[in-house]
């Protein structure tokens, strides 16, 4: 489902109301074990099952124990059978709220599937407030709340981290797909002002040939390579970092997860803490708060990660000033 801006706002009017939160506060009082749907990326990934965890950690902490008191309905945003459908399929299973995280599509099909459940969203790639499904980071009106970052932003910032690190490098190639264009976009506006040449290489059609891509980009004479951050590059982590070694290629990600894989340098935010501050709003809707009265927040916690050991099988030295700003390196 598709809404343009007008009715967008018209939809967040219709359900701002308050008809449909005293349900799950009255579910609580007769001690019944309340279901939350969860959408989110592929498990099969260690960071992605270790974000959930932290998730399911903190909502324990805050007095809702898996398996107790509450339910947790998990279905990847990648099922074959597509996101209307499993979206759909948490709605027949009677979830009383559910938790959006990763791509616009996430949250699109859970307002397509119901105009009543509390949504709790992590909105990666997309903005809430000018898509307008929330009116506001201090008011968002009507049943979605939860934390939103620009990840275009972070690319500018990962391009100046690179240009710090190799500033005797100049051809700069980035591997992007069609959900993180409009991070291309930032690191291409942020690039006019730097001295160096950006060569984008567009995946597409998953699987993705990463092999080949990292071959083109070689060929090609690239110097450094940033990864932009998408949903379909995460499961192949050690793999896109064994290729960037291989290559001799220096590379930048979003997430540390890459680094620990075996990526040279990391940007971006820290992502346990953001899945635990969805389990604070979970908790507060869930004991009656409406999601309206809850402002969306946006992370302020960021991390820049180093893998010395990358540098050294690369053979690159980096400066004393990078490894100083760095939050953390890895020997």
């Amino acid at each position: 489902m598709q809404f343009d801006q007008p009715k967008r706002r018209e939809f967040i009017t219709l359900v701002g109301g308050a008809a449909a939160w005293p349900l799950v506060v009255r579910a609580q009082q007769a001690g019944k074990v309340v279901r939350i749907g969860f959408i989110g990326a592929s498990l099969n990934s260690p960071a992605m099952a270790g974000q959930y965890q932290a998730f399911l950690t903190e909502l324990r902490e805050l007095g809702f124990g898996e398996g107790q008191n509450v339910i947790v309905d998990y279905r990847r945003i990648d099922d074959p059978r597509g996101p209307f459908a499993i979206a759909a399929e948490l709605m027949r299973l009677q979830v009383d709220l559910v938790v959006a995280t990763g791509p616009e599509v996430a949250l699109q099909a859970v307002v397509g599937a119901s105009r009543s459940i509390p949504i709790v969203i992590l909105a990666v790639q997309y903005d809430p407030i000018a898509r307008g499904y929330v009116e506001s980071l201090a008011r968002p009106g009507g049943n979605i709340t939860g934390v939103f970052y620009r990840q275009p932003e972070l690319a500018a910032k990962q391009l100046e981290l690179l240009t710090q690190a190799f500033p005797e490098k100049s051809r700069f190639a980035v591997l992007y797909d069609a959900n993180s264009a409009d991070q291309l976009s930032a690191a291409e506006e942020a690039a006019k002002s730097m001295p160096l040449e950006l060569r984008p290489l567009k995946l597409e059609k998953p699987p993705y040939d990463f092999a080949a891509a990292f071959a083109t980009m070689a060929q090609g004479g690239a110097q450094v390579v940033l990864v932009l951050s998408s949903p379909p590059f995460v499961e192949h982590r050690p793999q896109i970092a064994a290729l960037a070694i291989e290559h001799r290629l220096p590379t930048m990600f979003v997430f540390r997860s890459y680094v620990d894989a075996g990526g040279l340098m990391s940007y971006g935010v820290e992502q346990s803490a953001m899945y635990r501050r969805l389990a604070a709003f979970v908790e507060k809707i869930l004991k009656g708060t409406k999601p309206a009265d809850l402002p969306v927040e946006q992370p302020t916690k960021f991390e820049f990660v180093v893998n010395l050991k990358t540098a050294r099988a690369i053979d690159v030295e980096l400066p004393t000033s990078i490894l100083l700003r760095a939050d953390e390196v890895i020997e």
